[in-house]
């Protein structure tokens, strides 16, 4: 069953993250909400709070007695102790508390530090080098459908050692957990099939690379071993199951709004062209803007925040963007300032769930900012209100029309 929402009418008492007013822009909701009613709370998805000053995102996002990340996406379906059992929840680390959580994001490092990710530069050029020359002779691109959404995808597809045919599927697994499952109850009957298509799939790949193991991330999960022993089925598949939404989803949507920024500053695009040294400085500043990710934690156990009581069960979103515009943390916080050197964004979350795959998000942007410059210094948006927005915690551009000249 679907549960359909009616639109909010208080954003301070009836908030809810998948309206179309909040899909559009969320931004002056989080600015008027810092200044009257910092900690918001909904009745909504059966009680949810929200904080928006950076301030409370940090203090929230960093306390593990009182929250916990077993569930990380606010939905209709509240999950029970048994449906996502301790320690590893559904989709580890992210969903694991300590002390396990330490222990399942050790066993990941090695496979996102800076040199591993270092070795996919080249690769990642060639792939948008090559979505590019697709586009070779159109006025008219979606920058994307036909450029941001397939960068992460083919990364991470190749990271894992998936077929890359299968990206349909990639996304229709992305689209359930982030957007479409948000308001299916938990019983919902065609949720619990497309969970089992998904575990489904998952376990075939998994048995496949171990028939046939090779240098990938999934026969690294396999070969990977907690406290002397193999990682349990459900572990290894949880953690693919991160992977690929996270590390799509998550990025796609970073691209997608850098380059829809940048569509609608002609001042921008020409800084990048003149003052290719500022670069990494615009990457971070356009992260900082732009985060995508709104992460959400569950009340552990009773606690006051910001005078206000919140109680074992609910939910909490975090929403980092809305603590990258906070004017209280940064000066000029909603002006994209793409030379800005101080910047300490939080648009890989904060505590102890900071993105892991923070290096390989920045290695992707960077090199797609750079290569679709490189091919069109000169864009802009063919029409502002064609510009489609994606519903959920994961906020980017799923369309983006712009008229290219080269």
């Amino acid at each position: 069953m679907t549960i359909e929402h009616p639109p909010v009418t208080d954003w301070a008492t009836d908030f809810d993250h998948t309206d179309p007013a909040w899909q559009r822009d969320p931004y002056p909701i989080w600015s008027e909400l810092r200044g009257s009613c910092p900690m918001a709370h909904s009745e909504r998805f059966g009680g949810t709070w929200l904080p928006t000053t950076h301030e409370l995102v940090s203090q929230i996002a960093y306390d593990t007695e009182h929250f916990t990340s077993r569930a990380v996406v606010v939905s209709e379906a509240r999950p029970g102790p048994d449906d996502l059992p301790a320690p590893i929840g559904g989709a580890p680390p992210i969903t694991s508390d300590p002390p396990f959580h330490n222990l399942a994001r050790r066993i990941l490092l090695p496979a996102f530090a800076p040199k591993k990710i270092e070795a996919l530069e080249p690769s990642t050029r060639a792939l948008c080098s090559e979505l590019l020359d697709r586009l070779e002779g159109r006025d008219v691109v979606d920058a994307a459908v036909d450029y941001a959404q397939h960068i992460p995808l083919m990364v991470i597809a190749n990271m894992l050692g998936f077929p890359s045919e299968d990206a349909d599927y990639f996304r229709q697994i992305i689209h359930q957990v982030i957007e479409e499952g948000v308001n299916l109850a938990a019983d919902d009957e065609h949720r619990r099939d497309q969970e089992l298509g998904f575990e489904a799939y998952f376990d075939r790949q998994i048995e496949d690379h171990r028939q046939h193991p090779r240098d990938d991330l999934t026969s690294f999960l396999l070969n990977a071993e907690l406290d002397g022993q193999p990682l349990i089925h459900e572990h290894v598949r949880g953690t693919m199951l991160l992977i690929l939404v996270a590390g799509i989803d998550t990025t796609w949507s970073a691209i997608g709004a850098s380059i829809w920024h940048l569509a609608q500053h002609a001042e921008h695009r020409r800084q990048l062209v003149e003052q290719p040294e500022i670069v990494p400085f615009a990457i971070e500043e356009l992260l900082r803007a732009y985060a995508p990710v709104t992460m959400a934690r569950m009340v552990a156990k009773d606690v006051e925040i910001a005078g206000r009581q919140l109680h074992e069960g609910d939910w909490v979103l975090l929403p980092f963007p809305s603590a990258n515009r906070d004017p209280a943390f940064f000066e000029r916080a909603d002006e994209v300032v793409l030379d800005r050197e101080v910047n300490r964004h939080s648009a890989f979350g904060l505590g102890i769930h900071r993105c892991l795959g923070s290096n390989l998000a920045r290695m992707e942007l960077t090199v797609a900012i750079e290569e679709w410059m490189r091919r069109y210094p000169d864009f802009e948006l063919v029409d502002p209100a064609a510009v489609t927005w994606s519903t959920g915690q994961v906020r980017g551009p799923r369309s983006i029309p712009v008229r290219v000249r080269t």
